[in-house]
């Protein structure tokens, strides 16, 4: 891969890229089948991921006509990765084992002794299937992670409801914490020119998922004007949901967890913020029972800030929080939910739900369409790059044990052929006009704490 390396850096044609041999094998961040039990009787605070994510060879597979090769510059590190690591809710070699029984050879490659995590990506082509029409090899491109099958009739008018769809990296092989990625097609988006490597890599997934569930029609369906509750309103979710808020015309109510994280919130021009643990919220009384006293206190909180009632709840925490979200949704507002960090068995008063005609309304990742759109206004420097710090391939386990620990805010890059940070601006004045400062917002909080607490010893 290192030959491929020098190539992209040096600016090689289309032809001088194909005519470097694919390598026999290539460097991945993989789990392996045999360490799956590793935690079995194990508290999930416990399980960590460095005991189980492996940096190694892994044998260069075929690509199917619709597929393409990328040389991965850089990738991200997301929650799925955090799960797969620990096997939580269960091991991801059972979604690779589903794929491999579905029939076709193409999809019985992904059944393997090993899994090759990741489901971001920034790189370029190296080679395309023969039914491949619109990419062609030295293509500098992002990857979105909606693994999914166009000829599959359900995957059509939304694809995110097709029968088979899965997410790439964490439901299927060969994803973007490698060398050398195995993509779909349909998984390819070009690049923003005005950001280095690492900074398009980790956008697709968390960026996309925001997108759909507060502006696209499949979602909240965002106007002007309307109220939006976010919470880890700094986080990799979060900090792209306050800049679609803003976008739009709305109104965000930034949620986080500490003073200088409500700082960095104000600088992203969030003027209503909620710090919760100097509130000292407790919406649990006990592990069985919620406390509504605490939802009220908080509903006038938000009150107090902005005042009305949220039109749109962004809930993602789950269990933790969803009971108050539900709460604290105007009447007739929606509460629309990704996921269940604090966990997936979540309770609600359904009373303040039906009485109030409130909505529940799920969001899984977003469809090609809707990535797609996402992509496009980090292109144009409309939404910024969340990155706060990066790390290099042969530290994965570190990075996600980081994310695992929450430890960090916005989200964590990875270097994968890249041999260093900021490589990769191919458009230094657009980079120039959209300013420095704001693309490197959150990097620069996160050095600021890193100095902070190295002077505060």
């Amino acid at each position: 891969m290192q030959e491929f390396l020098q190539a992209i850096v040096a600016g090689a044609p289309s032809a001088e890229l194909e005519a470097i041999p694919l390598p026999s094998h290539f460097r991945a961040a993989y789990l392996r089948r045999e360490d799956a039990k590793i935690f079995d009787g194990m508290a999930s605070k416990d399980k960590d991921p460095r005991r189980t994510i492996k940096i190694g060879e892994i044998p260069t597979p075929e690509i199917a006509p619709d597929e393409v090769f990328v040389a991965v510059m850089a990738s991200s590190i997301n929650f799925n990765t955090v799960w797969s690591s620990i096997f939580e809710p269960l091991s991801t070699f059972s979604f690779l084992d589903r794929l491999g029984r579905s029939g076709s050879l193409w999809d019985q490659r992904h059944s393997q002794p090993f899994h090759v995590l990741g489901s971001d990506g920034s790189g370029v082509v190296v080679r395309v299937g023969s039914a491949v029409r619109n990419w062609k090899v030295g293509d500098k491109v992002t990857l979105h992670c909606n693994y999914v099958d166009d000829q599959e009739p359900t995957a059509h008018d939304d694809s995110m409801l097709a029968s088979h769809q899965r997410i790439w990296g964490f439901e299927t092989n060969y994803g973007g914490l490698a060398e050398l990625a195995v993509v779909r097609a349909n998984q390819l988006m070009p690049k923003p020119a005005h950001l280095t490597w690492e900074e398009a890599a980790c956008n697709a997934l968390t960026n996309s998922t925001s997108y759909r569930m507060l502006v696209s029609r499949n979602g909240a369906n965002m106007k002007q004007g309307d109220v939006v509750l976010i919470w880890g309103a700094t986080g990799g979710l979060g900090g792209y949901a306050v800049q679609y808020v803003l976008n739009g015309g709305g109104i965000p109510v930034g949620v986080v967890s500490s003073p200088e994280k409500a700082d960095l919130l104000r600088q992203m021009g969030c003027e209503a913020v909620i710090d919760r643990r100097a509130q000292g919220y407790k919406f649990w009384k006990d592990e069985h029972t919620q406390d509504e006293a605490e939802w009220r206190r908080f509903g006038k909180d938000i009150r107090d800030l902005v005042g009305e009632d949220p039109d749109i709840v962004f809930e993602h925490p789950g269990r933790e929080t969803m009971g108050a979200s539900v709460f604290v949704a105007k009447r007739g507002g929606t509460v629309v939910t990704c996921a269940a960090t604090s966990g997936y068995m979540i309770e609600y008063d359904n009373r303040h739900l039906w009485m109030k005609l409130k909505s529940i309304k799920s969001s899984h990742f977003a469809n090609y369409k809707e990535a797609w759109d996402a992509n496009r206004l980090l292109g144009k420097g409309m939404i910024q790059p969340i990155l706060s710090k990066t790390f290099d391939l042969e530290h994965v386990a570190d990075a996600c044990n980081s994310v695992r620990l929450n430890e960090h805010e916005g989200k964590i890059g990875v270097l994968c052929l890249a041999p260093e940070e900021n490589m990769g601006v191919d458009d230094p004045e657009m980079r120039e006009r959209v300013g420095e400062d704001k693309i490197t917002m959150f990097k620069r909080f996160a050095a600021g704490r890193a100095s902070a607490a190295v002077k505060g010893k």
